[in-house]
């Protein structure tokens, strides 16, 4: 038996953070301290072996991404068996059918409403005595039979993702129990549709892939100034040719949902709004001597506010997600040497409002509290481009938005840590690692999974330097994003290609920060196996 004395046994630091909420974690692990994955030897603890001692002591099932915790046992595993099944109690139908149905097809298995697991079946369970961490579960493999069981919906979700990449990888699932839980509660990919058209199918297709990966939340920036591709009754004239039915994103919210995905809807303003302006000319910011400023509107105009806001109360009810992104970036009156020379009639507006000491920039942080007055009610979580929050100002951005870090290379933007300090929580979209940005402009170059995996953690927000670990409870997660700059630059078909690494890469190092057991080599070739 000397070759069967070696199991994985992954430490577990039990984070508490969720998908539901969009909060930081209450008490997340501190990253870059937490124990890798190391090997128990069996001994006295070990589980009561089978009587014949056949089986080796099992090794955790492979993964991605890897699972937090394999407690080994000695037995024959699960595989699945058209004569097997896939219950859930009367108590869980109204909870788990869906879960259930989706992993039966996936495994060629029947579903059935049943209490009491037969040999060959898989038992999917809500237990309010389980874990209290959110998208936890344990998995549970013994005497022929595979069981989930969580607190809540998400986590007998990621539990069968699990137990689904498991038989793919092996042909079953190994013996003892799997626990897991997210290092991270915002997990994802954000999608430019505004400047490159993405039809409802391929997004579909990269929400079933996320789902796989237990990754949470899909933005949609679905405004610029190259196009507007979502259907308004409000404001029809500034929708784009092609562009997504309300049909076609209730459907996309939908298939979300079922995959505890969260579709975060981003209009952006004040800036990147050409589309809007085209049919309101009369909207546009113009500078000192009269010149159209591209995408920004004059945020001085009631009338810009106006129709905004329309959008926005619009487009409510057609995202039930909990979650909402305001833009605010790039903002083009603020990347002048002097806004108020070149822009006076922003100035006044500002000091008639805030006062004779106000400038520029506190005007645009008023546009940014008033969009988020509009949305706040919907009890939605509140985000906004690091570059749309300013320092030194009379106006303060909202206490409650969160604040997505992409970029340290614009004028005047702030370090990471000036947001950290003031106690913000936020979310890691690096363009040094995660942006994938069409034909490559602007010096950025489409991120490998490599680079993700060997050198970036959710604590590097921008280049290549982490922020120190004490903040990191303050780092919601992160989102691989996709920018269309040079829409024709790939396919569809070349993007769904390209990001499927670094996605995957993404996965593992935002449900568990700490390094990787496996090599880059053992990942990507797993990566291509499942």
């Amino acid at each position: 038996m000397a070759t069967a004395t070696v199991a994985a046994l992954v430490t577990l630091a039990v984070p508490s953070c969720s998908a539901a909420s969009e909060e930081a974690p209450a008490a997340a692990p501190t990253p870059g301290n937490s124990t890798p994955a190391r090997a128990a030897t069996p001994g006295a603890a070990d589980p009561t072996p089978d009587p014949t001692r056949t089986y080796p002591m099992s090794t955790a099932p492979s993964t991605i991404p890897a699972v937090r915790e394999h407690v080994p046992a000695r037995g024959p595993g699960w595989k699945p068996a058209t004569s097997g099944r896939v219950i859930v109690g009367a108590d869980d139908a109204a909870a788990l059918t869906d879960e259930a149905k989706l992993l039966a097809g996936e495994l060629g298995m029947g579903f059935a409403e049943a209490q009491e697991a037969d040999p060959g079946d898989v038992r999917l369970s809500l237990d309010d005595a389980a874990s209290e961490a959110p998208e936890s579960y344990t998995l549970t493999v013994k005497d022929g039979r595979a069981s989930v069981t969580a607190r809540d919906e998400a986590g007998v979700f990621y539990g069968t993702r699990t137990l689904k990449q498991a038989v793919k990888a092996a042909g079953s699932a190994p013996e003892g129990t799997v626990r897991d839980a997210p290092a991270r509660a915002q997990r994802g990919l954000n999608l430019d549709i505004a400047r490159k058209n993405f039809t409802p199918d391929w997004i579909e297709d990269r929400l079933r892939e996320m789902g796989d990966l237990k990754l949470n939340q899909l933005g949609l920036h679905f405004s610029d100034d190259q196009a507007f591709r979502i259907q308004s009754d409000s404001h029809p004239e500034i929708v784009s040719t092609p562009h997504l039915t309300k049909a076609e994103v209730r459907r996309i919210t939908t298939l979300a949902a079922s995959l505890h995905i969260t579709v975060v809807p981003e209009i952006d303003s004040p800036g990147h709004l050409g589309a809007v302006l085209r049919a309101h000319p009369d909207l546009q910011l113009r500078d000192v001597q009269g010149k159209a400023v591209k995408g920004a509107v004059d945020i001085s105009n009631p009338a810009a506010a106006k129709l905004i806001d329309e959008l926005l109360r619009e487009y409510l009810p057609l995202f039930p997600g909990g979650a909402w992104h305001l833009g605010a970036d790039e903002y083009q009156a603020l990347v002048v040497r002097d806004p108020q020379a070149s822009f006076p009639q922003l100035a006044a507006a500002a000091r008639e409002r805030y006062g004779p000491t106000a400038r520029v920039q506190d005007l645009a942080t008023g546009w940014l509290n008033d969009r988020a007055d509009v949305v706040r009610p919907s009890g939605k979580a509140l985000k906004a481009w690091n570059d749309g929050f300013f320092s030194d100002g009379v106006a303060k951005a909202a206490a409650d938005l969160q604040v997505e870090y992409w970029t340290g290379k614009e004028l005047g933007a702030r370090p990471p840590l000036e947001y950290l300090r003031e106690g913000r929580k936020v979310v890691n979209l690096n363009d040094e690692y995660l942006y994938y940005v069409l034909g490559q402009p602007n010096q950025f170059t489409y991120p490998t999974g490599r680079r993700i995996y060997e050198e970036w953690t959710p604590l590097v927000l921008r280049g290549t330097t982490p922020v120190p670990a004490r903040y990191g409870p303050q780092i919601l997660g992160a989102r691989l994003a996709v920018w269309s700059d040079l829409a024709n630059a790939q396919t569809q078909a070349q993007v769904a290609q390209g990001i499927r690494t670094p996605l995957a890469a993404l996965s593992q190092k935002v449900w568990d920060d700490r390094q990787p057991a496996r090599s880059w080599a053992e990942f990507k070739a797993l990566s291509d196996r499942l």
